[in-house]
């Protein structure tokens, strides 16, 4: 049985060179694209482009009006909210009212005890 042999330069150069030659053959060999095929191909391209970017549009103008009527909402409930807590605010009393109050609370006491 033989042995391996190592390829010296000159023959890994030549197998360089061939294969080098047959990768341009194969591509020679190859036939044109078709400039209608090629434009049709385009034009599809373009159109699937379009349909993508007016899609991500739409999109983003949805998330939009949603964040919109989420801030309306909460803005509504801040309002709810505000009027809750100046509806359930005590009114304000000015100061001779609360004196006539407390004059009259302690005049109710002193009725009580009888003197």
């Amino acid at each position: 049985m033989a042995g391996f042999k190592d390829p010296n330069f000159n023959e890994r150069r030549e197998a360089s060179q061939k294969a080098r030659e047959a990768a341009l053959a194969k591509l020679k060999s190859k036939p044109q694209r078709d400039p209608e095929e090629v434009a049709r191909r385009i034009a599809a391209a373009e159109a699937r482009e379009a349909a993508q970017a007016e899609k991500r549009r739409a999109a983003k103008e949805a998330q939009e009006q949603a964040a919109r009527e989420a801030q309306e909402k909460k803005e509504a409930e801040e309002r709810a909210a505000e009027e809750a807590r100046a509806a359930a605010k005590p009114p304000e009393v000015s100061e001779a009212e609360r004196k006539a109050a407390r004059d009259a609370k302690y005049a109710a006491r002193k009725a009580r005890k009888g003197r």
